[in-house]
């Protein structure tokens, strides 16, 4: 069942519809299983650490991932579809020109996300800590970060669609030639933002713009006496 915030002010809430995999089968791989370009479907697995690993154009369907380390892979190309992560450790996330489709991050702490020219649909990001964020020229449909804290994100040419930040701090936010719609920031932890300059066009709470107003000032070229 899609979840909804509950807001109707004009601002549409992201549409998710995940459905947690079921009847899967128990697998635990081992060094070497994993290849560039394998197709994996219908598993549960424990642990999957492909940690320095060259994996191009892996593709993941229906399939729970109870702990995933990927620290320097090669992620090129990823294809997840319809997976649940519980857990997801990568100091270094190496996945552009990636495929996310249905597919719920639970935890972890990524470092550095390579995420540009990605696209993400029915996205679900909830406890993570995330250090840099490069969705540069990706596509951000349907994606809801939920109870997370984003120290920088770079939206430079990316297109976002319906995309929330519930209970997620949000430290800074850049880039150029956008494309926002439906971007709702109410429910954010914009306390400590330092730069806001990639949200052009998002929704905010009337509280937050008292909060803001300074940090909007400057970045418009206005000096509060």
């Amino acid at each position: 069942m899609a979840r909804t915030s509950g807001k109707s002010s004009g601002t549409d809430a992201p549409r998710i519809s995940l459905t947690e995999p079921a009847d899967l089968t128990d697998w635990r791989p081992g060094p070497g299983d994993v290849l560039s370009g394998d197709r994996i479907d219908g598993r549960r697995i424990a642990a999957l650490d492909v940690a320095g690993e060259r994996l191009p154009d892996l593709e993941l369907e229906e399939c729970v991932i109870e702990e995933w380390h990927a620290d320097g892979a090669d992620l090129r190309g990823l294809r997840i579809h319809d997976c649940v992560v519980e857990s997801l450790d990568a100091p270094v996330l190496r996945a552009s020109s990636s495929t996310w489709r249905d597919v719920r991050i639970g935890g972890g702490r990524v470092g550095s996300a390579e995420l540009y020219d990605a696209g993400l649909s029915g996205v679900e990001f909830v406890g993570m800590k995330l250090g840099f964020v490069n969705l540069r020229g990706a596509t951000v449909t349907d994606v809801v970060f939920r109870d997370c804290v984003i120290d920088e994100l770079d939206i430079a040419d990316a297109r976002l669609l319906r995309v929330s930040f519930e209970g997620t701090r949000i430290r800074a936010a850049e880039g150029s030639n956008t494309s926002i719609a439906h971007v709702d920031l109410r429910a954010a932890d914009l306390d400590r933002v330092e730069r806001l300059e990639g949200f052009r066009g998002a929704t905010i709470g009337s509280d937050q713009l008292y909060t803001l107003a300074p940090l909007l000032a400057a970045q418009a070229g206005y000096r509060v006496d």
